[in-house]
């Protein structure tokens, strides 16, 4: 069993990635509306990648003994004034979600809490590769500015992904 400052703070980080999950999908809206279905594509495939992060944690909760509590998900927009404002609030998200669980690591580590501190270098790993898909993305449409081709050159792009499940041991 993990102590209970250790098992509110992963229930929040529950909440914490199924609320990205739900944020990506208001991203995802936001492009298949303006027919960027490529855009829309990459964050279809982020929401689901959200949605195994929070399982992963859900199940690490149940598999320590503690009782999973789900809390509210805040509401979301789907509104953006340009495809760039929508990525830059996807990577302020990422950096969000990094700093969260390392303050889990931290309490972790202060409480020797081993076997937690263990399970979350995965996400420590894992948040490397999602701030850098983020700030790429940035870096694109910054890159193309209101260029009409460039921005059907990063949709298409961006059309390519495809999601790949999470085969770790606690997924």
């Amino acid at each position: 069993m993990v102590s209970e400052n250790i098992l509110g703070l992963l229930n929040e980080q529950i909440k914490k990635e199924l609320h990205s999950a739900y944020l990506y999908k208001g991203i995802e809206a936001y492009f298949e509306n303006l027919g960027l279905k490529g855009m829309a594509n990459w964050f279809m495939v982020q929401a689901q990648e959200e949605m195994g992060h929070a399982m992963k944690f859900f199940n690490y909760v149940n598999e320590v003994g503690g009782l999973v509590q789900l809390g509210t998900i805040e509401a979301v927009t789907s509104k953006y004034k340009s495809p760039l404002e929508a990525m830059k609030a996807s990577l302020e998200h990422e950096r969000y979600i990094t700093a969260s669980i390392y303050k889990i690591v931290d309490a972790a580590i202060d409480e020797r809490d081993h076997k937690t501190n263990s399970f979350l270098q995965w996400f420590i790993d894992e948040q490397v590769e999602e701030e850098a898909n983020a700030e790429e993305n940035v870096r694109n449409l910054e890159l193309v500015k209101d260029s009409p081709n460039g921005l059907f050159m990063v949709n298409a792009e961006l059309a390519k992904r495809v999601y790949v499940p999470i085969t770790t041991p606690q997924a």
